[in-house]
């Protein structure tokens, strides 16, 4: 059985463009694959944003950690487990001021964790989580994904590739809330639909 993680973001839940898209993508993956799935809302604002005191708790070695330690670490050793666990991940993210929410921010910075999910060598950082699929199904009001103002689409890719995650295919339901929205929305769902078959 493989195990797929689906992370969404989008704060507008039922009416979301990008978890509707993540949404078929997974039930068609899960079906396919016949398996499990482990679905993360970062919109839910149980995500706290990294201090020095929690940052500290995340880079100290686990058999060192003291009590208030271990429990600061342990948002980010959850989030981190599902991105290991998982074989596929499905990030399904709006634009929101040209860029990520806030949200997934702050979740990067907490799996972003040295000697864990990536390692410093002489050559420069190494993602360690290798080996995964990728699918990010994203949604703009008026950002054209891959334009001079999307800052969202290229700073999630190479973040996931800081992390190892190299094989990323995104489907952008972009620029919708401008002429011709509703076909843009069609055309990313019979995008998703193909990439589900």
């Amino acid at each position: 059985m493989t195990n797929i993680l689906h992370i969404t973001a989008s704060i507008r839940n039922g009416e979301s463009v990008s978890r509707s898209l993540g949404t078929k993508l997974v039930e068609g993956l899960a079906a396919k694959q016949d398996a499990k799935v482990v679905h993360r809302d970062l919109s839910k604002n149980d995500i706290p944003f990294i201090d020095a005191e929690r940052f500290a708790a995340n880079l100290a070695p686990y058999a060192e950690r003291s009590p208030e330690q271990h429990e600061l670490a342990r948002v980010a050793d959850e989030l981190i487990d599902e991105l290991q666990t998982a074989d596929t991940i499905v990030f399904s993210v709006p634009v929101y001021n040209f860029s990520v929410p806030a949200t997934v921010k702050a979740w990067a910075d907490l799996v972003a964790r040295a000697g864990t999910t990536f390692r410093y060598t002489e050559n420069g950082p190494e993602g360690l989580l290798t080996g995964k699929k990728v699918y990010i199904t994203a949604a703009s009001g008026g950002t054209a994904m891959g334009s001079e103002i999307d800052f969202m689409s290229p700073w999630l890719k190479f973040f996931l590739g800081f992390l190892g995650m190299h094989d990323v295919e995104l489907v952008a339901a972009d620029g919708i809330m401008g002429q011709g929205g509703e076909e843009k929305i069609a055309e990313a769902h019979e995008e998703v639909e193909k990439l589900a078959a």
